[in-house]
């Protein structure tokens, strides 16, 4: 009875220590680990419109710096907000208005080549945000007399005071499709990704009642007889499909990723669906069939924003993580999950400073959830009732690499031949050489106090090196005991994170 009792009390304890969000974790060698850097409204960045370029610069590397101290490995970023870029090519629609604080305004500089080195630099990986048919933010907003609305006016909708490009238009979407693809092939990005915003929200009208989209124009023309809501669903399939399929044709290595709303439909309206009542879905708000795109390999991961918390009575965020867990199985779409950051402090459970904490080691248990993804970076940076502190200190405690993607490649680079090791006062200097004629994208270092090192054990990575093409690599390790004895490794990874055997160990004793 003793045994049994003492049994019981180890086992509460741990629940309770579960509970406060500081249970075991386990710690992946592999994971997604990415913000949101959102430029509409110049919510992160630029903090504000008509900054010098300087300033936009320093701000954003600030931004990196944060971003890669919580020991995250990529950011997405808002490229195209609105019908506008920030980028120099293709210059088809006009420059966003918050750079300059005027659209159409050169900023004086190509800020996506700058915001991709920056990120390699850090070895982030830079995944591209496009918004497809936002043309306009603000109610009864003016376009420029050379916009592609202007031009175009059988591509525009106006549905609650904003303009949209018509997703039931051929040209409209191929207009836009051909867009990201310029980009695709004009920068060195790693992944084309969207968010929730294909058709938009339901808006109310003045009587209160929703109003339904605008499209009865192009559904005249293209509908070919069928209901109009299968036809809206069809218009974004093919958007999806179409785009997938011409970004591969460009990079076969650009991943392609989609962030939808959490809810695809409730249980109530499909028996397939997740145990939820959310007043949205994908498919019956925003005819977007995110099970039509993960069935059919058109996009290689999918983001699911799960902005809710453990006990949101109408979509509880475990029962959606499970349920999008069974919707990937067997296919070729990584899962990773959206995560509501800035809901920090908004409610009593999100005053539970490890709900967030909780929620990611949540994830590590189930076995095709590969990662995380936050909106609300300034709640991360302002470490928000500890946050940032609970990342870095706890589920982030090591760096990790990405997940694979072996649907688009799984020859690894070969194995570094030889390093150089050098032992100075109080750090150890690695110097090696670039791999001639072999696909690597970067390195990863690994140490141990164990000669035969286990780089599947994530506390061995001490860090990654980004291939610079022409000059040597180099890594400082200045964190080291006296009177130790290391082994240290280095691996070569590719860009689709396939990542080659160890070559060669060396040991090295400390003072």
């Amino acid at each position: 009875m003793k045994r049994k009792g003492y049994i019981i009390l180890i086992f509460m304890l741990q629940l309770i220590i579960f509970n406060m969000g500081l249970a075991n974790e386990s710690h992946p060698k592999r994971e997604f680990r990415a913000v949101w850097i959102a430029t509409v409204n110049n919510i992160n960045w630029p903090s504000k419109e008509g900054l010098s370029v300087g300033e936009q610069k320093k701000e954003y590397i600030k931004l990196l710096d944060e971003v890669k101290d919580m020991k995250m490995n990529a950011v997405i970023v808002q490229v195209r907000p609105n019908a506008d870029r920030f980028y120099k090519y293709p210059n088809l629609e006009p420059w966003s208005e918050y750079l300059t604080g005027v659209k159409g305004k050169d900023p004086g500089y190509d800020p996506l080549k700058f915001m991709i080195d920056e990120a390699h630099k850090r070895n982030l990986e830079f995944h591209a945000w496009f918004n497809p048919y936002r043309v306009t933010f603000k109610k009864g907003e003016k376009l420029p007399k050379n916009h592609p609305g202007i031009q175009h006016k059988d591509w525009i909708v106006e549905y609650g005071g904003k303009l949209y490009y018509d997703p039931g238009n051929p040209k409209a979407r191929n207009f836009t499709e051909n867009i990201i693809v310029d980009v695709v092939k004009h920068y060195d990005i790693d992944a084309v990704h969207m968010d929730d915003y294909f058709y938009p929200y339901k808006v109310k009208g003045r009587n209160g009642k929703l109003l339904d989209f605008p499209d009865y124009r192009s559904y005249k023309k293209y509908g070919r007889g069928q209901g109009i809501e299968n036809w809206r669903r069809e218009n974004v399939d093919i958007f999806v499909r179409d785009l997938s399929k011409k970004i591969k044709k460009a990079k076969p290595y650009v991943r392609f990723g989609i962030s939808p709303f959490g809810v695809w439909r409730n249980i109530s309206d499909d028996p397939t669906g997740s145990n939820t009542r959310a007043g949205v879905t994908n498919y019956d708000t925003l005819y977007a069939d995110t099970r039509v795109w993960i069935k059919n390999g058109w996009i290689d991961y999918i983001i699911p924003q799960i902005y809710w918390d453990f006990n949101f009575k109408p979509a509880p965020y475990g029962t959606l993580v499970d349920w999008w867990e069974k919707e990937v199985k067997g296919t070729h779409t990584n899962l990773y999950i959206g995560h509501g950051a800035y809901r920090i402090g908004s409610s009593k459970s999100w005053k539970n400073k490890y709900e967030l904490i909780d929620q990611i080691n949540y994830n590590r248990k189930e076995p095709r959830v590969l990662g995380s993804a936050y909106f609300g970076l300034a709640t991360l940076v302002e470490n928000s009732y500890n946050i940032k502190n609970n990342l870095k200190y706890g589920p982030y405690k090591y760096e990790a690499l990405l997940p694979q993607t072996p649907w688009i490649d799984t020859v690894p680079p070969k194995p570094i031949k030889d390093f150089k090791v050098y032992r100075n006062r109080g750090e150890v200097k690695l110097i090696w050489e670039n791999n001639p004629h072999d696909y690597v994208t970067y390195y990863t270092v690994y140490r141990s106090t164990n000669p035969k090192i286990n780089i599947n054990n994530s506390e061995n990575i001490l860090g990654t090196v980004r291939l610079e093409k022409g000059k040597k690599n180099v890594f400082l390790d200045k964190n080291i005991v006296g009177g130790k004895s290391y082994y240290y490794a280095i691996t070569a990874v590719d860009r689709v994170h396939n990542e080659s055997k160890i070559g060669k160990i060396k040991k090295v004793k400390t003072n």
